[in-house]
């Protein structure tokens, strides 16, 4: 399936023409998936609302291996975790997950799933970082090869995490600094940029030859991933992360939109991502918004709740300061409602200069986006789009691309292993809102590790996926035990 051209807003803002049509999350758009799928899905699901299991996860591989050896091991979590958070390994099983994605009108957001984790071991030299940067170019060509007409306006995405190209001690060498009382210019983005340019040596005082010299090799690497990813018309999201990192990441975002998010390149080619969890970012936002309309430069968001909650608070109190974060979930929605209606209200002003993805698995927070666009006037497949992890919150995902009706008695009963077909289903009406899904891809060996991190710092939204597990076992029973609405003879 093709993307759809992204149209261009007005700087005018209004509501839509036509009236506003509330989003169903009930799961109805689950009839266009197969019972494998859901089924999959459901067990899968209940098994990462398990604390042990996600906790002790690493530990229960590596017995896994022992107990079963690595081939059937292997096999049962190709089956169960990998085929349902993991597009695959090669190109090829990639591509067929991303077509059966675009059938459902859901569009890739590829993320190579390497990362360096802050106090792991110390990198021996620049290799570890180099080789990262060549599968982070593989990920751009083929992100660019899943789509082979992407519309005029370059709609394709990619996470990009800064960590797999530079180090995390360096980076929270850079944070430290920068969080200084008047901290140097030497640390400018502007200096960055320049560097970036010139090609020529960094001198920063602060840090040692060696740590120069690796960030000087860390910003040609991030040149060279953003130069590629504009060439192939492919836009980067970089990923935040750890609170301990994060200025240091925004300084090299930040460097990187000098160069790359003016309004003749077409962009913002870089985005970077804010956490409403954390206390402080309401006003980041606000200021970088500014700041980004200011220099006359395009600004693209990726707004997320955030996912080191626990071990924030863990460092906060093993130093002895204030944690960064908001106190609950409560606090974090609010967070985010006041995040989102502020970057709603800069797209509708600045227009495709100003691009938003709202990636929450939260049936609120998508409600507000969707009636706020409507009420400010913002195209459906303009210059903000939705964002969910592969295997979950698909009641979510489905619901903001079809708007499936199945009026009485017009719905059969699928057998277990029968997947539905456009042929077998009713037309849906097309709600018509750009989605992705994020999507990592690799070996066992990359991947799991990867996805137990992701599991630990997600425990609230896995564990709070009740309602969806509730609509998974719904349209299971009503398959497989015949309850619900059958065709009529």
């Amino acid at each position: 399936m093709m993307l759809r051209t992204c149209q261009v807003l007005c700087s005018q803002a209004g509501p839509s023409t036509g009236a506003w049509q509330a989003l169903s999350f009930d799961g109805g758009a689950f009839n266009l998936k197969g019972t494998g799928e859901l089924m999959r899905a459901l067990l899968v699901l209940r098994l990462c609302a398990w604390p042990p299991l996600v906790t002790h996860g690493l530990a229960l591989q590596a017995w896994s291996q022992r107990l079963l050896g690595s081939r059937l091991s292997g096999a049962l979590l190709r089956a169960s975790i990998y085929g349902q958070f993991v597009a695959g390994e090669t190109s090829e099983e990639v591509r067929g997950c991303v077509q059966q994605l675009q059938t459902l009108g859901l569009r890739p957001l590829l993320a190579v799933p390497t990362e360096e984790e802050p106090d792991s071991a110390v990198k021996t030299g620049e290799a570890w970082y180099e080789g990262n940067l060549n599968a982070m170019l593989r990920c751009v060509d083929l992100s660019r090869g899943l789509l082979e007409n992407p519309g005029p306006t370059g709609n394709i995405l990619m996470q990009l995490k800064v960590t797999a190209l530079t180090s995390t001690r360096l980076c929270k060498e850079l944070t430290s600094w920068i969080r200084r009382p008047g901290a140097s210019s030497e640390l400018s983005s502007e200096r960055l940029a320049e560097a970036m340019d010139s090609g020529r040596d960094l001198h920063v005082s602060c840090l040692s030859t060696e740590q120069n010299q690796h960030l000087q090799a860390s910003l040609s690497r991030l040149q060279r991933v953003v130069q590629h990813a504009q060439a192939q018309r492919v836009r980067l999201l970089v990923d935040a992360e750890y609170t301990s990192l994060n200025p240091a990441l925004s300084l090299l975002v930040a460097a990187l939109a000098m160069r790359c998010n003016s309004p003749r390149e077409g962009g913002p080619w870089v985005w970077n991502t804010y956490q409403a969890y954390l206390k402080d970012t309401y006003e980041r936002l606000r200021q970088d918004a500014e700041a980004a309309d200011k220099a006359g430069l395009a600004f693209g968001v990726k707004l997320v709740r955030g996912a080191y909650l626990d071990k924030e608070r863990k460092a906060a109190q093993l130093q002895g300061t204030e944690a960064p974060t908001q106190p609950d979930y409560e606090a974090t929605s609010r967070s985010y409602s006041r995040c989102l209606e502020l970057m709603l209200t800069h797209v509708s002003q600045r227009g495709s200069m100003c691009h938003l993805m709202v990636a929450s698995h939260n049936e609120e927070s998508v409600y507000q986006a969707t009636k706020r666009m409507w009420e400010l006037g913002i195209p459906l497949d303009g210059p903000v789009c939705f964002g969910q992890l592969l295997g979950m919150s698909d009641h979510v995902s489905l619901a903001l691309e079809l708007e499936v009706s199945v009026p009485d008695g017009a719905w059969g009963i699928l057998s277990p292993n029968m997947s539905p077909h456009p042929a077998n289903t009713l037309p849906a009406g097309q709600a018509g809102y750009a989605v992705y899904k994020s999507i990592p891809y690799g070996t066992l060996e990359e991947v799991i590790p990867y996805l137990i991190r992701r599991a630990q710092e997600n425990r609230s939204v896995l564990q709070g996926a009740r309602r969806e597990r509730e609509l998974l076992s719904q349209e299971l029973r009503r398959r497989l035990l015949g309850w619900g609405l059958r065709v009529p003879h």
